[in-house]
């Protein structure tokens, strides 16, 4: 049922999904939390943490299991939707070497992806970042953008921009990958670090104009938090019907939260949809709860084999 109601609404905005159109684009954004490789390069406590000899005991051949289950993940989208995505962002990476390995060690090297990722002063070592297939793209320009409050920029991951011009049609589209600020430490006392996390996106987005802007990444918020009223002048929240339907990208006490999304410019908005992918071998049953939620890759310090608590979300829009 899901998927025919997928259909009808890409139908409806002149998408097809059962074809490789060269005139459509897919783009997947997906929390893979705490990528990390397996050595301890001294670069923090989470990197020691997961590594062959710490805590959580994160071995070489655990490293490149969940390895093969994001590129099986990325191909299962790939056949719901017609195509693979054209880009794809991710949160909760540790390096580029993780991301050098995904895309060497799977069937990916055969995709023609390219890596875009910056180290940033995160406490806990971890990054965005965003691969493009190079046959669909040319690289113009990368930026970084750290939130700042009181003048002070925040130990947390930097907003990664990439400008990159479509082989076909010329255009140029602006990708922006987040991943802001959470909750720890309380909902309250955290929120000025997101709030400075979003007025650093607003300006970001005021200084491209009328352009093609497509923003994507884990906002640690819901659509209804009163911090995306901020960006109504110039960015759509295409999860907002999502959201509304019950469905969401994270569970928590047998309830669903819609954190990871994606805001488009207005000259994107008529023509694209998000969803998100039914993928069932990401899933685990409740064990409290009735119904399912994402197999993690550990439940507390117990390794239990699967890959993040996030689920992905795919955009697809029309050039």
């Amino acid at each position: 049922m899901r998927r025919l109601i997928l259909l009808m609404l890409l139908s409806a905005v002149g998408l097809n999904v059962m074809a490789q159109e060269s005139g459509q684009v897919l783009v997947m954004f997906w929390n893979l939390e705490n990528f990390f490789d397996w050595t301890d390069q001294g670069t923090g406590e989470s990197d020691a943490e997961f590594s062959s000899y710490g805590k959580r005991h994160w071995t070489r051949k655990r490293f490149y299991t969940k390895c093969d289950a994001v590129s099986k993940t990325i191909f299962h989208i790939g056949d719901l939707y017609g195509k693979l995505p054209d880009v794809i962002g991710f949160a909760e990476i540790e390096n580029r070497g993780v991301l050098e390995k995904l895309c060497s060690s799977t069937l990916l090297r055969k995709c023609g992806y390219r890596i875009i990722h910056f180290d940033s002063s995160d406490r806990r070592g971890i990054d965005v970042a965003l691969l493009y297939r190079t046959t669909c793209y040319n690289h113009l320009s990368t930026s970084l953008r750290a939130p700042e409050t009181d003048g002070k920029k925040l130990q947390t991951r930097d907003m990664l921009h990439i400008s990159l011009k479509d082989l076909q049609t010329d255009e140029i589209y602006d990708y922006i990958v987040c991943h802001h600020p959470s909750k720890f430490g309380g909902e309250e006392s955290s929120i000025p670090k997101r709030l400075a996390a979003m007025t650093a996106l607003k300006e970001m987005c005021d200084s491209l104009g009328n352009r093609n802007i497509i923003v994507m990444g884990d906002f640690n918020d819901v659509p209804s938090a009163a911090q995306f009223d901020m960006l109504d002048d110039i960015l759509v929240n295409k999860s907002d019907s999502l959201h509304a339907a019950g469905r969401g990208t994270i569970r928590y006490e047998g309830k669903w939260d819609l954190i990871d999304m994606f805001l488009v410019s207005s000259n994107i908005e008529g023509h694209s949809v998000m969803d998100i992918p039914e993928v069932p071998f990401l899933m685990t049953r409740e064990s409290r709860h009735a119904g399912e939620k994402p197999l993690r890759t550990y439940s507390g310090p117990r390794y239990i084999g699967g890959v993040s608590d996030h689920l992905p979300v795919v955009l697809y829009f029309r050039k």
